[in-house]
């Protein structure tokens, strides 16, 4: 390993050292508005970090992420006893496996197309999953269910304290940023990033790559339902448009956005969308205008894809590209010299 590749990995190690002490330090420095929409962006972040795992690493563009998020979030309030609190030690396992199961049976049968069959197969599949919620009693018609009990998690801390809650999200984030990087690091992150870069040639060493793809796609289903989980018990209420494609969209955007490849990118790209529509959503600034915020928003993604083709993450490498052409410009003059 050279001395640039050093200072790049010790500059990615306090990238994300300072984004995590920075989150921790927001409810002793902002008010309760902002507890709460740093919450939601969180969850929103691990929402990001599980289409990360398929589209940045694997090279799967899946267009029904949301089905797995809201499978998270219903059964999270299904699940939850009537007039009494569930144990959130049961309860998050038990959607992180619904939405996993559910996931791997997508996988099975999506995972046999390709390109933009298998982008129009995962999004059929969500769109079941929404008309399910959607057209039955089972999740509430478009009016959607309520949670009436948080879950619990211990005793001398209860999930309906904002700031136990916040610290609980946190922690669920350094671990899903934690568990993928290791992964990725891994055998299994490696054989998934040659799927990314030439599936046929490692086809064609005798590579079985329908394995590797279905364990990576029921582990992103696994994290996406997590996500929706926890954004059930946060707002306490679901309704079908968790399930939407819109919201597949969307997600999709926030990785696209902050830079795909990099699980740092799904960090910032869910953090710049939800800053980007809280900003354009907000009337002081806008004024009537912000009733048409999509247009404001779609406009600025637009100008940062042109101008960032990949993603905010650009922005972070630029001391490292300084420091290599600096020492590249170094090399050159020592070989100048007689």
């Amino acid at each position: 390993m050279t001395m640039f590749d050093l200072q790049e990995a010790r500059g990615k190690l306090l990238f994300v050292a300072a984004a995590f002490a920075a989150l921790a330090a927001v409810p002793f420095i902002g008010s309760g508005y902002t507890v709460d929409l740093v919450t939601k962006i969180m969850i929103y972040a691990i929402f990001a970090l599980s289409l990360e795992l398929l589209v940045g690493s694997t090279g799967l563009v899946c267009f029904g992420q949301a089905a797995f998020f809201g499978i998270g979030a219903y059964a999270t309030v299904l699940l939850t006893p009537a007039g009494a609190p569930a144990s959130l030690w049961w309860l998050l396992p038990a959607c992180i496996g619904l939405a996993a199961l559910y996931a791997l049976a997508v996988g099975a049968l999506s995972l046999r197309t390709q390109g933009v069959y298998f982008i129009m197969v995962t999004l059929a599949f969500a769109q079941m999953a929404y008309y399910v919620v959607h057209d039955t009693p089972l999740g509430g018609g478009t009016d959607g269910i309520y949670l009436d009990d948080k879950p619990s998690l211990i005793p001398a801390l209860e999930l309906r304290d904002p700031l136990v809650l916040y610290f609980f999200i946190w922690l669920c984030l350094l671990a899903t940023f934690v568990k993928l990087a290791l992964l990725l690091r891994s055998r299994f992150g490696r054989a998934l990033l040659g799927i990314k870069v030439n599936e046929q040639r490692l086809r064609a060493a005798g590579f079985s790559t329908y394995p590797y793809k279905l364990a990576a796609f029921t582990i992103s289903g696994g994290i996406a339902g997590a996500a929706g989980s926890l954004f059930a018990i946060k707002d306490g209420f679901v309704n079908p448009a968790l399930l939407s494609w819109h919201f597949s969209g969307a997600v999709l955007i926030m990785i696209i956005l902050g830079g795909l490849g990099h699980l740092r990118g799904a960090l910032l790209g869910a953090f710049a969308f939800a800053l980007l529509q809280e900003f354009f959503k907000s009337e002081a600034v806008f004024g009537d205008f912000a009733k048409h915020w999509h247009l404001g928003l779609g406009l600025t993604i637009i100008v940062s894809v042109a101008l960032l083709p990949n993603g905010l993450m650009s922005l972070a490498r630029l001391p490292a590209i300084w420091r290599e052409r600096q020492a590249r410009r170094v090399r050159a003059a020592q070989e100048l010299q007689p």
